[in-house]
């Protein structure tokens, strides 16, 4: 499956296949790399046994490049917009062509980016030092992967700069990503100056991804909102895939991060909780239940009355008001099918993710704050 273009390397490395993934980091890039302001091309890498991805593994790399179709309101008006996506030129089923992989490591990666799903980063007890081997097995984890990948790295070129911009919706996820990998490596017995090479050598990005992305095109492709951020923290050494309009470089990552999380990440929860406890229609949307009264009242009272006066403690008060308006247009697009069904996966993780982290900030900046609807939403078992 490995494209003619691929042999003598792409300087982008990414791990997952999802919707989100190509209208947001495949989209930047092929967008970027018009004027010329692009790092290079990506090769993708599959990591699942998933139908779906590997169809869309066939397809995603096919010369002509694939539909990213962009819909929504812009200042009120309708607009939608055909982008054609060709920043991917190669892919690569980590299953059937791991030396293919670990090939594309040793070679001129510069960026390794990641989306590999709300369990995506754990451990499996079937890797261990031996997949270090260079005929060794596939290993079975994304952490293990990518501590033989970064192993294969040192050994045939440590002095090139690595960055690793992983986009899973986890707080300030390179420095978590860092230190499971880390971790492993110690367990593992690898070489100490390696381990040290991966602490400080190696630049693990933290950042915080935000678009909605509701619907795959098939047999690749994406339907997305026109609104799109991808917030990086600076650091020295960084080095980004592209420079777009939507990348931006921040030394304060923290306070995008609670406004996604605590505003529209939890906010699509509590509706996926709603729809779960209503046994609503099984194939209703994000739109459908913001015009559903109830629901829409249920949601609104949790923003005004136990998230709001959070942001008002942290003096965000002002910002949190301003993306909470923007946020309003954004779920409410006419032209987006973003069902609960999908946002209601792994809903009991997600909401120990983007729950208790904002009762916890509200008992330590106001303590007096009554939160009865977020403390239900956490401890009912839908």
């Amino acid at each position: 499956m490995l494209t003619d273009t691929a042999d003598a390397g792409q300087p982008i490395l990414q791990f997952g296949t999802s919707r989100f993934l190509q209208a947001h980091v495949d989209l930047f890039v092929s967008e970027a790399s018009l004027s010329g302001l692009a790092l290079g091309g990506i090769t993708v890498v599959q990591t699942t046994s998933n139908p779906s991805s590997s169809a869309r593994l066939r397809a995603i790399a096919r010369p002509q490049g694939f539909d990213i179709m962009v819909r929504g309101l812009v200042d009120g008006v309708p607009v939608t917009m055909h982008k054609t996506c060709r920043a991917v030129r190669a892919a690569l089923d980590a299953r059937s062509q791991w030396p293919l992989v670990r090939e594309q490591m040793r070679g001129p990666v510069r960026v390794v980016v990641s989306n590999t799903g709300d369990s995506g980063w754990a451990l499996d007890t079937a890797d261990d030092a031996t997949r270090l081997a260079a005929d060794a097995a596939v290993p079975v984890s994304f952490p293990a992967k990518l501590l033989v990948l970064l192993h294969d790295r040192w050994c045939a070129d440590p002095e090139t700069a690595l960055t690793l911009m992983p986009c899973e919706l986890v707080s300030r996820n390179g420095d978590q990503l860092r230190r499971i990998v880390a971790q492993l490596a110690g367990v593992w017995s690898c070489p100490t100056p390696f381990i040290g090479w991966l602490l400080d050598h190696v630049v693990w990005a933290n950042s915080l991804v935000d678009r909605i992305v509701s619907e795959a095109l098939e047999p690749v492709g994406a339907v997305t909102e026109p609104y799109a951020l991808w917030a990086v923290e600076r650091r020295p050494r960084l080095v980004l895939p592209c420079t777009h309009p939507a990348i931006m470089l921040t030394d304060d990552l923290a306070r995008f991060e609670r406004l996604k999380l605590f505003l529209l990440n939890l906010g699509h929860t509590l509706l996926a909780q709603e729809w779960l406890l209503g046994r609503k229609a099984a194939d209703m949307t994000v739109l459908q239940a913001m015009s559903d009264t109830s629901m829409r009242d249920a949601l609104e009272s949790v923003w005004a009355y136990e998230v709001l006066p959070v942001f008002d403690a942290l003096g965000q008060g002002d910002e949190a008001r301003e993306y909470l308006s923007e946020l309003r247009s954004r779920l409410l697009n006419p032209f987006l099918a973003h069902r609960l069904a999908d946002i209601a996966q792994n809903h009991a993780q997600k909401k120990q993710r983007r729950i208790e982290p904002l009762l916890a900030l509200a008992a330590q900046r106001v303590p007096a704050l009554a939160q009865p609807r977020l403390r239900a939403a956490l401890e009912a078992t839908a």
